[in-house]
């Protein structure tokens, strides 16, 4: 497969910006437990909720956990050898991962490499948020691969955090 037909999506798991709501955090947060503990798709007023807090303009100093995606981004993107490459994110920002598939597979991505900044097991996000959108996904897009680079092999976590450990020593 040449390289643009493949893509990459770098899932972070997204932030409150500064300045938003904080009873419409908190309404979000109620409404997404409710959906979940019933199994139920997202309400009208939950989506409405969800949309508006992903596209509330940011900027580093609002929202420095995207500009931090950002960076780690730019310094990968060089790294892919001409593949399709962006960002998602869990909650809280745009674009969602299924924008971000979308979106790729409109540039013509017939393969692509989900990856989530999320190292370590335990969490709801790369558990069973992501896998559960990436089938529903594959349902949508059978024609497309969609891999999940997940887990990660802690051991070679491991050496990365030691390695920039001896940088502190």
């Amino acid at each position: 497969m040449n390289d643009g037909e493949h893509g990459v999506i770098l899932v972070g798991h997204g932030g409150i910006p500064k300045g938003y709501p904080s009873d419409l955090v908190s309404k979000l947060k109620r409404l997404e437990a409710q959906r979940r503990a019933a199994g139920q798709p997202m309400s009208p007023e939950e989506l409405e909720l969800d949309t508006k807090i992903r596209q509330w303009p940011r900027t580093p100093e609002s929202d420095p956990y995207q500009a931090g995606l950002e960076a780690l981004a730019s310094q990968m993107k060089p790294m892919l050898n001409g593949a399709h490459f962006t960002v998602a994110y869990n909650e809280f920002c745009g674009p969602t991962l299924s924008e971000a598939v979308e979106g790729i597979i409109a540039k013509g991505a017939k393969q692509i490499t989900v990856v989530s900044t999320m190292f370590t097991p335990g969490g709801s996000h790369s558990e069973f948020e992501i896998p559960e959108e990436m089938e529903e996904l594959r349902a949508k897009y059978p024609e497309v691969k969609l891999n999940y680079a997940w887990p990660f092999d802690l051991k070679k976590v491991a050496r990365m955090l030691t390695d920039h450990i001896s940088q502190f020593s």
